[in-house]
């Protein structure tokens, strides 16, 4: 990761991008933005949906950000506190920021420290259900030491101390308008939630939950010739293949987020003319997460927790390689995914000081080695050709989110795997329930009641500390936690969770990035997942818009007052 500074990030943003210093607010008229989740609330602080976050980050700011290349860069602020530049104390319990004079909220009153005190406070508010609640991590205290200066200070060193106010997920609210919202009240205050005052180059005109929210320039922005469009509508609803027709094909809209449908369609659309396709790289990985305890409904309320036991026959390592060996990774990029997707072997896949070369070995599909593996660790084909051994057959139920590439995934991976001996039975559940968390229902993928399930996630940023930490044993999902944690796999090792201490007080990117490659390779080498594709962010965007940097690391709509239409 690199530190730009010196520079107020818009400004050195405007810059880069060659934007016209005499342009005029809003002259570019209108601008159609199309989500097909819709957006649900405009507060990051009480949803971790993306869409949601997205929208908001056109609206509220945090203090710093990362840019499309991955670097952390000053937003609201003179420049990223370093050590060296006496911004982080020396021994590492402080960080200091330097806010930028002359910024306004969009109701003219003037941002200031106290803004930023406040926001810490509200997300670490024990009764606020703050969804961005880890990026405080180990913050002791926030004060506003001055009008444009305020300290965050930590209960232990912190190597990397950007986590507090720093990205999409971690902006600063104001504190007049939120200061009657803390704690449990936090959710009633619908009308701040909705139109929350801010310091982006858009303010909220109208919204309607779950479909549509219409936006006006902020006419106290920073930049009095930004933003470029004086109007947007972020209208939600429908399904990926519908918002890519509606950019590419109709001409309706002109962006549209998330276009993970079949590469060829997705071709095709393109080739009517009206708009473009494009892709980022960051740490998306679809992923077979491998249950390693047992699964089976004879358990009860043990079912797919540590007191249950280990899975029957999915903790065998050779079990493991052998299903990952047979899976061509290649075919399944180019079906599903097409230029947007990358055969990886890692959970971690950026930036390139965290990505390992341990594991190379499943690049190359190789069918014939599969079925030695399980030979030689006493795997026999019975008469139905489904291996065996000790009573237990090598039959596998994989489930994952309804969603056609999925689906073709799944087919695809099956017909491999039947190929070294293995039974799979492919079930696909509603992203609404899978995702949803309802602890009544028995399909989410927290439960995980099945032996393999396939999905994607990622990190903000290019730090992998929080994101390492959900493999730790306190992180597993089970019935007296409400089955709440990241650890879908149920993994379990004292020397990886050691690990983990080690990296939050290790500092340097170099140095940080070798811990990241140990708890990488510890999680591929004892089989808690599967890797199959780095998978890039896909968007479509009209011919006439321009000025678009597509942003992996922070929120797609981070430069969106240096969007323009092509005259």
């Amino acid at each position: 990761m690199k530190l730009t500074s010196g520079l107020l990030g818009a400004a050195a943003l405007a810059a880069s991008t060659g934007t016209a210093a005499l342009a005029e607010r809003g002259s570019d008229g209108h601008l159609n933005i199309l989500y097909w989740q819709a957006v649900s609330i405009m507060n990051p602080f009480l949803s971790g949906g993306t869409k949601d976050v997205h929208a908001a980050s056109m609206v509220i700011e945090p203090l710093a950000r990362y840019d499309d290349g991955g670097q952390l860069i000053p937003w609201l602020v003179t420049e990223i506190p370093t050590v060296e530049n006496g911004g982080i104390s020396a021994d590492l319990m402080s960080i200091t920021w330097k806010i930028t004079p002359g910024l306004k909220w969009s109701d003219e009153s003037d941002f200031t420290a106290d803004d930023v005190a406040f926001t810490a406070g509200y997300c670490m508010n024990p009764d606020g259900g703050c969804q961005q609640l880890t990026k405080f991590s180990d913050v002791d205290s926030v004060e506003a030491l001055d009008p444009l200066t305020v300290k965050v200070n930590f209960s232990k060193p912190k190597p990397f101390p950007y986590g507090p106010f720093v990205g999409m997920e971690s902006p600063v609210i104001q504190k007049a308008q939120f200061e009657n919202c803390v704690g449990a009240n936090a959710p009633n205050c619908t009308a701040e939630n909705f139109a929350p005052h801010g310091t982006g180059p858009f303010r909220v005109a109208d919204f309607k939950a779950n479909d549509v929210v219409s936006f006006e320039a902020n006419p106290h922005y920073r930049d009095a010739a930004k933003p470029g469009f004086a109007t947007v509508t972020f209208k939600g609803g429908g399904d990926a293949a519908a918002a890519a027709r509606a950019v590419l094909e109709t001409g309706e809209f002109d962006y549209a987020w998330n276009l993970q449908i079949d590469p060829v369609i997705l071709a095709q659309m393109e080739a009517a003319g009206r708009g473009k396709v494009a892709a980022a790289f960051s740490n998306s990985v679809e992923r077979l997460m491998v249950n390693l305890t047992n699964p089976s409904p004879d358990l009860a309320d043990a079912r797919s927790t540590l007191e249950g036991g280990p899975h029957p026959f999915l903790t065998d390592p050779a079990v493991r390689r052998a299903l990952s060996v047979a899976i061509d990774r290649g075919t399944l990029a180019e079906v599903g995914y097409g230029f947007a997707g990358q055969p990886t072997c890692n959970v971690v896949t950026a930036p390139d000081y965290n990505m390992s070369t341990a594991n190379d070995e499943c690049l190359v599909q190789d069918v014939a080695k599969a079925n030695q593996i399980l030979d030689e660790a006493g795997w026999s084909r019975g008469a139905d050709g489904v291996r065996s051994k000790d009573g237990v057959r090598l039959s596998i139920l994989f489930q994952t989110s309804t969603n056609a590439v999925r689906q073709d995934t799944q087919a695809l991976i099956k017909a491999w795997w039947e190929e070294i001996g293995v039974e799979t039975e492919l079930k696909n559940v509603d992203a609404a329930v899978f995702f949803g968390g309802d602890q009544s229902s028995p399909d989410t993928y927290q439960k995980f009641y099945a032996d393999i399930e396939m999905y994607t996630n990622l990190f903000p940023g290019t730090d992998a500390e929080t994101y390492m930490t959900n493999w730790t044993c306190g992180e597993i999902p089970n019935p007296s936690n409400n089955w709440l944690g990241f650890n879908m796999p149920r993994y379990c090792n004292p020397n990886y969770d050691a690990l983990v201490t080690k990296l939050a007080s290790t500092s340097g990117t170099e140095t940080r990035g070798e811990i990241v490659k140990q708890l990488n390779d510890m999680l591929m080498q004892e089989g808690a997942m599967i890797p199959l594709i780095n998978r890039g962010t896909t968007i479509g965007h009209a011919n006439s818009l321009e000025g678009i940097r597509l942003n992996a690391w922070d929120s797609h709509l981070w430069n969106i007052a240096d969007w323009t239409r092509a005259k």
